[in-house]
């Protein structure tokens, strides 16, 4: 299993999707998320197919978190350029963790 840091703090397990099917897969038709799922390579996101709103971390190759919102579900997200990878999470967990625009995430 993998843990999700910021600051050498845990903020949750984290799921890793980098596989095309795993990314392909993401979230759709899961009811709940325990933790975190990090997908990458990803620029963009949507929540076509889940039942859940989510709270969404756009990172750069270092992980440094680019900006981050919140999408309802039935919704499709604007890619970011700079993005490499995605981190998502039920709508509300980045707020409890203090995640923000320009934090540096770790995955262990």
């Amino acid at each position: 299993m993998a843990w999700l840091l910021k600051n050498d703090q845990v903020l949750a397990h984290v799921e890793i999707a980098d596989s095309f099917g795993a990314r392909l897969k993401g979230l759709i038709g899961r009811r709940d998320l325990e933790g975190a799922i990090l997908i990458r390579p990803a620029r963009s996101v949507h929540t076509v197919g889940m039942r859940f709103p989510i709270d969404v971390a756009y990172c750069d190759k270092e992980m440094r978190v680019l900006s981050t919102l919140t999408m309802r579900p039935l919704r499709l997200g604007w890619p970011r350029p700079k993005a490499r990878a995605v981190v998502e999470a039920r709508a509300g967990a980045f707020e409890r963790w203090g995640l923000e625009a320009g934090d540096t995430l770790e995955v262990r």
